[in-house]
């Protein structure tokens, strides 16, 4: 087994990260460069590839592994496993902290699933969100209103006026999920809306 010190210096991830770029490392060495280190067996990249192919989407794939899942590859430990995990969630708060919400008029569909975009993606349950707004359609609060199965949530108008009635809003928008990813409305959809 090659080490990562017995590659030349301009081939380590490391190396290539700060002297040609993040953009010069692949997915497993930049995933590598997080978990700084390999087991006795295997290096750091060649343990990353490992993730990635037991993601079977490659990079994107590494959201939907649990820390479950991450610690039945062999050389992942807790730590490790955790680290991974963290790298995703750190990625969806960033992505979410660049579009500042609580600034900006929340009445732009596109803007709104940008924002909720990274919250739903990887879910395998539908959800349905509940955005409260005020009179100038800024955010307020959101709120989980409900939690289903793979392809449908069940809602009570009830909570949902309850709660803007509460938090003081003015206006509300609705949105959830599909973990199917097929946007298409289902008839359940069709007889909540």
């Amino acid at each position: 087994m090659q080490k990562i010190k017995d590659l030349p210096e301009d081939e380590r991830p490391m190396e290539k990260f700060v002297n040609k770029g993040a953009f010069s490392v692949s997915d497993a060495e930049l995933l590598a460069i997080i978990l700084r280190s390999g087991t006795k067996d295997v290096s750091a990249v060649t343990l990353a590839a490992q993730i990635l192919k037991h993601s079977e989407q490659g990079i994107i794939g590494i959201n939907n592994l649990s820390i479950e899942e991450l610690l039945k590859i062999k050389g992942i430990g807790r730590v490790k496993a955790i680290q991974i995990k963290a790298i995703g969630e750190l990625s969806r708060r960033l992505s979410k902290a660049g579009l500042n919400v609580r600034t900006k008029n929340f009445n732009s569909p596109e803007l709104i699933a940008k924002y909720y975009m990274e919250d739903l993606r990887y879910l395998k349950q539908e959800q349905l969100i509940v955005i409260y707004l005020d009179t100038k359609s800024k955010f307020i609060k959101d709120e989980v209103i409900t939690k289903g199965t793979v392809n449908m949530s069940v809602v009570s108008p009830r909570e949902i006026f309850i709660n803007a009635v509460r938090f003081e809003a003015v206006n509300i928008i609705l949105l959830h999920n599909h973990p199917s990813g097929d946007p298409t409305p289902g008839e359940h959809d069709i007889l909540a809306t």
